[in-house]
């Protein structure tokens, strides 16, 4: 997969919207955002395109009765009936992660492209094409559409929430896992590879844990260093075309995680923080693996595989850096009990049954 649009990420990116909604010939937009990010973005896009000769329709994805606003069937119809309705052309993504979510699946459903107006550097999702859904409360990641521009704007990044960005920060740490399990799943479970695409991730990576205090900071310059991490990692999965770069078992306990507060009733959690946490979780679980039970490893990639453990920092190590950025540390800072945590380490491998990861070994093993 390519992506071939314009990416704008620098201060004042939003004035980049219309315009390329004229070039490209577009006369009725459809703005999807929240209360929030609406009047953080939306309403200025949509009144400087409104100035151009554009019509728009603004969606705002109406909360669920704990006040989240979540990517499930409601929220798809709702955009999606009102897409329909107003025979739109394209749809501006306004806001983080959900939101990106709603938009990409609702504008594939109609067949028309979305435009990506990140608010927060929360995720690395922004031009992803997949989009994880909740469905019968049930996490499920639905191939769709990437966006055919983004325009990320640094002069709304760098205030958006402390906790959103502190997030975007623990989506990227959690890659020290993620490429662990890519690397381990080709080894033991014959899952497609690819250097060229690790080290891009890797890249990226590195860059957020070397400017970390930049981004705790919220320095233009860390904001920058993180956003432009983000979006390339999500490139990274669209070069690939699968979200293995990005994506282990720490992203399925956090799955498991957001599908029992579901469950349960209770408040979400930022996406990213739960990676964050949960990539520590998985590097103390591994390096213990490491030292325990080596025979979980294929004797031919033995040395290989303990090395891969060895190149993940330890879990005081991550918690340390995302303490650093003012993120949370521990399972029980966002309400995951004792008992829920035992329970995800021994069941979030099946979220992802098509992914070997250690995870799934450690629990197969007989």
């Amino acid at each position: 997969m390519s992506f071939n649009g314009p990416v704008r990420i620098e201060p004042g990116a939003i004035q980049g919207v219309v315009p390329y909604l004229k070039e490209n010939g577009y006369r009725k937009a459809a703005i999807v955002a929240d209360d929030r990010t609406y009047e953080v973005a939306g309403k200025r896009i949509g009144d400087a395109a409104n100035s151009a000769g554009i019509s728009v329709t603004t969606t705002l994805i109406l909360p669920d009765r704990q006040g989240d606003v979540i990517a499930d069937e409601a929220s798809l119809i709702q955009l999606i009936l009102e897409l329909r309705q107003e025979a739109s052309e394209i749809v501006i993504a306004v806001g983080s992660g959900t939101l990106h979510d709603i938009a990409r699946f609702s504008a594939y459903a109609v067949g028309i492209p979305f435009v990506s107006v990140p608010t927060a550097p929360s995720v690395d999702g922004f031009n992803s094409v997949g989009a994880p859904l909740i469905l019968r409360g049930e996490k499920k990641t639905i191939g769709a559409i990437g966006p055919s521009a983004i325009f990320a704007d640094l002069d709304i990044l760098t205030k958006a929430p402390s906790e959103m960005i502190a997030a975007g920060f623990g989506d990227m740490l959690g890659k020290y896992t993620s490429l662990f399990d890519w690397k381990f799943g080709s080894l033991a479970g014959g899952e497609p590879y690819s250097e060229e695409v690790a080290d891009r991730t890797r890249r990226a990576l590195q860059q957020c844990v070397d400017h970390c205090d930049e981004i705790g900071s919220r320095s233009l310059q860390g904001i920058e260093i993180l956003t432009r991490a983000l979006i390339e990692s999500g490139f990274a999965m669209l070069q690939f075309g699968q979200s293995h770069p990005a994506s282990g078992a720490e992203h399925h306990l956090s799955h498991y995680w957001e599908m029992e507060l579901l469950r349960s009733g209770r408040r979400q959690v930022l996406h990213g923080a739960k990676v964050g946490i949960s990539c520590g979780v998985i590097s103390d679980l591994y390096h213990r693996l490491a030292e325990e039970e080596p025979s979980l490893f294929p004797v031919e990639h033995r040395e290989t595989i303990l090395k891969a453990i060895r190149d993940i920092p330890d879990g005081n190590r991550l918690r340390e850096l995302l303490a650093k950025v003012g993120g949370p540390t521990e399972p029980d800072r966002l309400g995951i009990e004792p008992e829920l945590l035992e329970r995800s380490l021994r069941e979030a491998h099946h979220i992802r049954p098509n992914r070997f990861t250690l995870l799934r070994a450690y629990n197969e093993r007989r």
